[in-house]
């Protein structure tokens, strides 16, 4: 899929009027010790692959017509010269600034040590690494003694230095940064305040494209709009882990409403999708037809029924009808749509109907502490976020208990219950409510590796370039 970018100003909507800076964050693409299994850390010997210097031009085309303020890079060849690749295929590039901050996570006594040998030698910690890591520590032998290192906190450290230097200089700016998988998963958890302990969970693939967008500097208001896209390398998105055993659940938003588009939140109102939300939901099929779906739950109201129905219609090419019991007819006999009630939007309460301007007349106050301080807030006569964090996670979790090993399902929700989710399995609570862009039709990867007993991973979150073709959210998401 040929990607392009469209001016900023379209891609804006309600929830991130303010969030004027935009950072791009890029993974290097596909290195030698990346094809050999070794353990890179802060070793400068691995370089790009054939297959990861054409990766990293296949970015430089996605990015070419945006315009940016600056391009920083980890010192590391591999990650510099994947940027300054993606810098030779631009319309217009700022030359490449090299920080020392961007440098990959520091694993002094396992680097360049193939991954198998490190887990054989030092089994006891390989698992802690890969269990606990912001626990995992070594003890480095330097000439006054053994340091106690802890790679994991130690680079969360170092990402946040990144911000707080990098920030204030590009205010209302788009930037470039082009780094590892270590030092891009705790930019981006630093960021959105995800915790250390879920640093394995955020999915970095080679040469994966990921949009952070910032109100002003770290602690400010900010949202993750997507991560790891991989569509403009001819790849939907990542594949599972190696040792995947559990479920990989496709989180997709309900297809655009009339209401979306004018901005009227519509909570529990059953509004149905207009034709661009049809379309879309058109699009979202087409851009999941390779891929087998075992299972697939919506919530019951109409917007997301549709959605699910009609990407449903896709894959099996049958007319699917659905049931609180998820029996239907005349449809592919091995799929059912279920229907969740646990997945219904938040109840609005008296917001429900009305445009913003007509919600700070009626409510004077209120409009601006959801946007500020959603935690805080009861709608009135309807429900506040931690009703919809409970029912929200109970539901989901059913699904992930019903999943088979190695299963793949669909479940098409809406905005709030999407962002609900998607807080509680990376740590977050209902004040990091607008942490999570969630577009109409965007998917979102969540892989179960260990079954229930590990944590989530996120693999790729908010993918929207099937709906536009381009990198960035452009979808009109309105109110909820």
């Amino acid at each position: 899929m040929a990607l392009h970018y469209v001016n900023p100003a379209v891609a804006q909507n309600t929830e991130d009027k303010t969030l004027t800076t935009r950072v791009i964050i890029v993974r290097h693409g596909q290195s030698s010790y990346n094809i050999e299994g070794r353990i890179q850390g802060r070793c400068d010997n691995s370089v790009l692959t054939e297959k990861g210097r054409a990766d990293a031009s296949k970015v430089g085309a996605a990015l070419k017509s945006l315009s940016f303020d600056a391009i920083y890079c980890s010192p590391l060849q591999r990650a510099k010269s994947t940027a300054q690749i993606i810098a030779s295929c631009l319309e217009a590039s700022p030359e490449v600034r090299v920080l020392d901050n961007l440098r990959e996570i520091d694993l002094p006594l396992w680097e360049e040590m193939l991954r198998d040998e490190v887990k054989e030698k030092f089994a006891a910690d390989y698992r802690c690494w890969k269990e606990r890591p912001d626990e995992f520590h070594m003890l480095v032998p330097e000439p006054e003694g053994n340091r106690e290192h802890y790679p994991v906190l130690a680079l969360y450290e170092q990402a946040k230095k990144f911000w707080q230097e990098v920030l204030p200089r590009h205010q209302g700016k788009t930037i470039m940064v082009v780094a590892h998988n270590g030092i891009n998963r705790c930019l981006l958890a630093s960021a959105v305040e995800i915790p250390p302990a879920y640093y394995h969970s955020l999915q970095q693939s080679n040469c994966g494209i990921s949009v952070l967008n910032f109100a002003g500097d770290l602690g400010e208001a900010v949202q993750l709009e997507s991560m790891n896209l991989t569509s403009h390398m001819g790849e939907s998105f990542p594949k599972p882990r190696e040792g995947h055993r559990g479920c990989r659940l496709l989180l997709v938003r309900h297809g655009e409403t009339q209401w979306n588009r004018e901005k009227r939140f519509q909570g529990w109102n059953d509004i149905p999708l207009n034709e661009t939300g049809r379309q879309q939901s058109q699009k979202a099929g087409e851009f999941l037809k390779d891929v087998k779906i075992d299972f697939a739950f919506s919530s019951p109201m109409l917007r997301p029924k549709e959605t699910a129905e009609i990407i449903l219609r896709c894959l099996s090419g049958s007319a699917i009808s659905a049931s609180p019991e998820g029996r239907h007819r005349k449809h592919h006999p091995h799929l059912q749509l279920q229907l969740s009630e646990g997945l219904r939007e938040i109840s609005h309460g008296l917001w429900e109907g009305k445009l913003e301007a007509e919600i700070q007349k009626g409510f004077p106050g209120q409009l601006e502490q959801w946007k500020t301080a959603p935690a805080t807030v009861q709608m009135p006569e309807g429900e506040n976020l931690q009703q919809v964090w409970e029912r929200g996670m109970a539901a989901w979790n059913e699904v992930v208990k019903s999943a088979p090993p190695n299963s793949i399902g669909l479940v098409v929700a809406h905005d709030a219950i999407d962002k609900a989710v998607l807080c509680q399995l990376f740590g977050l609570y209902p004040e990091h409510f607008w942490k999570f862009k969630q577009g109409n039709c965007a998917v979102t990867v969540i892989d179960y590796p260990k079954g229930l007993e590990g944590k989530p991973v996120l693999e790729a979150h908010n993918i929207t370039t099937h709906i536009s073709g381009s990198i960035l959210d452009q979808t009109a998401a309105g109110a909820l």
